[in-house]
């Protein structure tokens, strides 16, 4: 690609420090305990009592390192969001053309989140706390924040004509949650038909942002 790479910025700001305790620490089979059972039956139907069980820890324990399951639910949103937006930034940094990057950062994000498919919808789409949201839309900025490094790149290059990167960045996002929502939540959709689903999805969001015919095909 021409032109100097401009660095992405990937951290979620906002997270506030967990409470640490003496003794062997069981906050990572509490996140994972937590995150399985999330990716299983999203937000809403994860009581406290299955994560301790799950983790193989007493109630109290829990709530020690976690007072609220809000305080808990917000954790598996940043850490899980984090991890999302650091694959797709990785995407972003490589090398080659600003459409092929930002196709390939768009369809990382889609073909993860069709693999995983309640976990998507929980960060995407299922209703929560407010707490809970807010975090959720951290996330969602976050990623807008390395689509829009894609796309000034482009327009610095003169691959892309002039616009509001930001704003385009807000779309592509935008699109890919609204247009994932139905996708995600039924999970007796077939694969062939979410692939063309998500394919046609960020074909649409390319054409917007070179205004051109742009056809988006995933790399295997």
């Amino acid at each position: 690609m021409d032109g100097e790479k401009i660095p992405v910025e990937t951290t979620i700001p906002g997270r506030k420090p967990r409470i640490r305790h003496r003794g062997p620490d069981k906050y990572p089979l509490i996140l994972k305990a937590a995150r399985d059972l999330v990716a299983s039956h999203g937000f809403r139907e994860v009581q406290m009592s299955a994560i301790a069980e799950t983790a193989g820890i007493a109630i109290g324990t829990l709530y020690r390192y976690f007072p609220a399951k809000t305080d808990l639910m917000i954790e598996v949103v940043s850490l899980t969001a984090q991890r999302e937006v650091d694959v797709v930034a990785g995407i972003a940094m490589r090398e080659g053309s600003a459409a092929d990057r930002l196709g390939a950062a768009a369809w990382t994000f889609a073909n993860r989140a069709l693999r995983g498919r309640r976990m998507a919808h929980a960060l995407v789409a299922e209703p929560v706390e407010p707490e809970v949201e807010a975090a959720r839309l951290k996330y969602h900025r976050a990623l807008a924040r390395v689509f829009t490094t894609i796309i000034e790149q482009g327009v610095r290059t003169g691959e892309f004509p002039p616009q509001s990167e930001r704003a385009s960045a807000d779309c592509i996002v935008g699109c890919l949650f609204e247009g994932l929502v139905g996708p995600l939540a039924d999970t007796a959709s077939d694969e062939p038909s979410l692939t063309a689903h998500a394919v046609a999805i960020i074909t649409f969001c390319l054409r917007g942002v070179s205004g051109g015919p742009l056809t988006f095909v995933p790399q295997p």
